[in-house]
């Protein structure tokens, strides 16, 4: 595209101060900058700013203000507790990972900016005696559930196979790659490892003009864990245009396909009770979730929003809808606690595209950094000047067919990690200590009594979920320690 006609399309578009420096750039800055703008759909980014103004205001359609927010329908949910029910889900489900037909998407594109990191999020160590990261002990889910499934299967050792999609953003793609690298993919064969990247979206003033970061750079953000639909879609590499997450999926014959967000270490990864469970169901579409702690916990619930799946933000139910209580069980009526855990069907997720531009950005308004157009300096705002845009994983509920909702314990699959050491909630020790309090009960739930004060922690190629530790019932376990291996259990009773 000609120089002549990308300014064109920008002054079409409203966003020619994109040029404004443009006979001060060198050769070099003004490759740079045409490059990037020839990639950026700017009439696309009009219309999500304008949607997105539109859905903030509660002026995107006559109903939005008058929405009618219900806790789940009778039927809309079931809970883990009946162990005929669970077993058979949990048949289907490794059925299915057997016949692999079962892939994992990984959204993973955070940094541990409040952790006091500035390494991708799944590289922390919360403390354990191993000293894993997150990223290890998921990986080793995967490992050990694959071998749960030959042997369930009757299928030959290394014949099953999960692959992993690891979403990450710009600033993490590449220390994440290196990671995985530098410890040897944790034990995957680094082929069934897909390393991915999820789109980026201009940042805009409050008038809707995009902001340039530098003279020749404009200021851009990840789009959200939403974005991760679209980057499904988009090249892994730029030396492969077609290969993507979805044709690498089809390639496989992956039928379904189980996702989470990094940073809860509880999270049983391609559980095969949820996709039994959601296989069953025939939906398009299924979501995890936790009862709420209490009534006013920052959590949002999965609701029905004007008669339609949604997440509902806890700042949009009201004081007396928190506490409102099913007269039946006394439980909270809005209690589905959303922890970012879902599945969904490989074509469920190859039809979004179809409807994504239905769904509107949310917008966060940020204090972003820019180029004062007039006087070339940086400006580094003190209150916040523009926003960004970003699409939230659950926003394609709504759309979905079929849908279903599996509420699990809170104690055995959901202990995030969002805050800083010491802070008492969702932080490193707090993580330890849900994990380490799960390891204890595998054992108990085996036969065997752990004194208090010991800590055991077990590795995930150990047992995935508790399975393997039957040969412990009636041992008595005195001293701490970390294993590795069934026989090094026996050191520690």
């Amino acid at each position: 595209m000609s120089i002549d006609t990308l300014r064109k399309r920008y002054q079409s578009a409203g966003q020619e101060h994109l040029f404004t420096f443009w006979s001060q750039l060198s050769k070099g800055e003004q490759a740079s900058l045409v490059e990037q703008l020839e990639a950026l759909d700017i009439e696309r980014v009009n219309r999500i700013y304008t949607k997105a103004v539109a859905s903030e205001s509660g002026t995107l359609s006559p109903t939005s203000l008058s929405a009618t927010i219900e806790p789940l329908p009778k039927g809309a949910s079931e809970s883990l507790g009946n162990p005929a029910k669970d077993q058979e889900w949990r048949k289907i489900g490794l059925d299915a990972i057997a016949h692999g037909q079962v892939g994992v998407l990984l959204m993973a594109g955070g940094q541990g900016t409040r952790l006091g990191s500035s390494a991708p999020k799944g590289c922390y160590d919360i403390g354990l005696s191993s000293h894993k990261s997150l990223f290890q002990y998921q990986a080793e889910r995967i490992v050990r559930l694959q071998q749960v499934a030959e042997a369930e299967a009757k299928k030959p050792a290394g014949s099953v196979i999960i692959p992993w999609y690891v979403m990450t953003s710009g600033p993490t793609r590449q220390a994440t790659e290196n990671f995985f690298t530098s410890h040897h993919y944790f034990g995957l064969d680094p082929k069934n490892v897909i390393i991915f990247e999820q789109g980026t979206l201009p940042c805009l003033a409050h008038d809707g003009s995009v902001l340039l970061e530098t003279p020749s750079r404009v200021a851009v953000a990840p789009d959200g864990n939403g974005g991760l639909y679209a980057a499904t879609r988009s090249p892994i590499s730029p030396s492969d245009k077609s290969h993507t997450v979805l044709s690498d999926l089809a390639k496989r014959k992956i039928l379904y396909v189980h996702a989470y967000c990094v940073d809860n270490c509880l999270v049983r990864v391609a559980d095969p009770v949820f996709l039994g469970y959601s296989i069953q169901k025939q939906v398009d579409c299924g979501t995890k979730v936790v009862p709420k702690a209490y009534p006013a916990e920052s959590v949002g619930v999965v609701a029905y929003r004007d008669s339609k799946f949604s997440v509902v933000e806890y700042s949009e139910i009201t004081k007396e809808q928190a506490e409102r209580r099913d007269p039946e069980t006394g439980e909270l009526s809005f209690r589905a606690g959303n922890i970012v855990n879902h599945f969904y069907t490989t074509a469920f997720l190859n039809n979004v595209e179809s409807f994504e531009e239905q769904l509107a950005f949310h917008i966060a308004h940020k204090k972003i950094p820019y180029v004062d157009l007039k006087t070339k300096e940086i400006v580094k705002p003190t209150k916040p000047n523009g926003m960004k845009l970003e699409m939230f994983v659950f926003d394609v509920f709504p759309f979905t067919e079929r849908f279903a909702v599996l509420e699990v314990a809170r104690r055995e699959e959901f202990s995030p990690l969002k805050n800083a050491p010491g802070t008492g909630s969702d932080d490193p020790e707090t993580s330890r200590r849900d994990l380490l309090a799960q390891h204890k009960r595998f054992l108990e739930n085996a036969g065997a009594t752990v004194k208090e004060g010991v800590e055991i922690e077990i590795s995930p190629l150990v047992s995935y979920a508790g399975e393997g530790l039957e040969s412990f019932r009636g041992r008595i376990f005195t001293k701490s320690g970390y294993v590795e291996s069934v026989e090094e259990l026996d050191v520690l009773a």
